[in-house]
């Protein structure tokens, strides 16, 4: 994890301040960016969203889809709680705490579109940053090749009707044409494209070719992050500085939903007798969010300036501080999860099958 990754929240707050700043001092600059829109969607955005989404989708070879058999058990584990218990129990938890006990300090005209906003993040499983969390937990890379692939692939057919289901349940109408859209632009799109692109680098140049790009455009990933909280928070600059507790208030529940998922994936796994550079991933996997499609979607469904624009935003922010928190856990527990006669029966993890795998990724 280089030095800007590790501070990225730090990033994220100066990415913030900068676009409140700007919406009082360019007003009119932006609003003429808000208004270059269509169908709901911001061009501006929409373009600094692929430049986020496509180096990470780049990384992802869906041949791993073979190695899911082997891992059998803690791919069971990630698909139960990314796919069966997280968009629920975040949507549980947002109705509880905005719908219930934050209500008195929210504004009520947009309690639904926060609700709509965090149900949003975690109706998707992350893609690019389990990588990340899965280096540092010593965690088995083929596992999270393949659990990623599969993920992804799962999220073209079932993010629309699980976020869907969600928003009707929550007594949000669902513009179903914007939805449909939003899945279209911001996954199949992506998925298709760096699918190709992946296949002919690799075809030109072998992995080095591949590598040598995802080096090159990893700085533009992040760019792209910072630069669309920069254009969020000047089109939302005027309701953050008018309810600053709110931002505080979102987090909360996302807070919640982060170690209530990874604990239950962890606990799981151990219970199936999954070994510790397996169960680790999959409990980051089960807790981490595709934050970038969450934007992306809100933006396109409730527009730049909602508060499930301002709710997902709130996602960026305390994803890695958090994330970071799961990974130390996951790390000092190892021993008493290896002690588990399950675990023990199964087998250690080997030194070379854990770890990072450049080639693989």
């Amino acid at each position: 994890m280089s030095t800007f990754e590790r501070f990225l929240s730090l990033w994220v707050i100066a990415a913030i301040l900068a676009g409140i700043a700007l919406a009082e001092v360019t007003p009119d600059a932006i609003a003429a960016l808000r208004a270059m829109e269509w169908a709901h969607v911001n061009f501006p955005i929409a373009v600094l969203i692929w430049a986020m989404i496509i180096p990470m989708l780049l990384r992802v070879d869906l041949r791993a889809l073979k190695e899911v058999r082997r891992h059998w058990r803690g791919m069971s584990v990630t698909l139960f709680v990314n796919w069966a218990v997280k968009p629920f129990s975040m949507a549980l938890l947002a109705s509880i705490f905005l719908g219930w006990l934050f209500r008195p300090w929210l504004p009520a005209d947009q309690i639904p579109s926060y609700i709509a906003g965090l149900i949003l993040l975690a109706a998707a499983p992350c893609t690019a940053m389990v990588f990340v969390w899965s280096n540092l937990s010593n965690g088995d890379p083929h596992f999270t090749l393949s659990q990623v692939a599969l993920n992804d692939t799962i999220m073209i057919v079932a993010f629309a009707p699980i976020v869907a289901l969600l928003l009707g349940i929550s007594a949000i109408t669902v513009p179903w044409q914007t939805l449909l859209l939003s899945v279209g632009l911001y996954i199949l799109v992506p998925v298709v494209f760096s699918q190709i692109w992946r296949h002919r680098l690799i075809a030109s140049g072998g992995s080095a070719r591949l590598e040598s790009v995802l080096a090159l455009l990893k700085p533009i990933s992040v760019i792209a992050l910072l630069v669309t909280l920069v254009l969020l928070f000047a089109f939302q600059g005027e309701q953050v500085l008018g309810h600053p507790l709110i931002i505080l208030l979102l987090a909360i529940p996302i807070l919640i939903q982060v170690y209530f998922n990874s604990g239950l994936a962890y606990l799981l796994s151990r219970h199936l007798g999954e070994r510790h550079c397996v169960a680790a991933p999959a409990a980051l996997i089960g807790a981490s969010n595709f934050f970038e499609l969450a934007v992306a979607t809100a933006i396109s469904l409730f527009g730049v300036d909602s508060g499930a624009a301002l709710a997902t935003v709130v996602g960026v922010l305390v994803e890695v501080p958090v994330m970071l928190s799961v990974v130390t856990i996951v790390n000092r527990s190892r021993e008493w999860y290896e002690r588990h006669p399950k675990v023990r029966a199964n087998g250690l993890c080997d030194a070379g099958e854990s770890g990072s795998s450049s080639a693989g990724r």
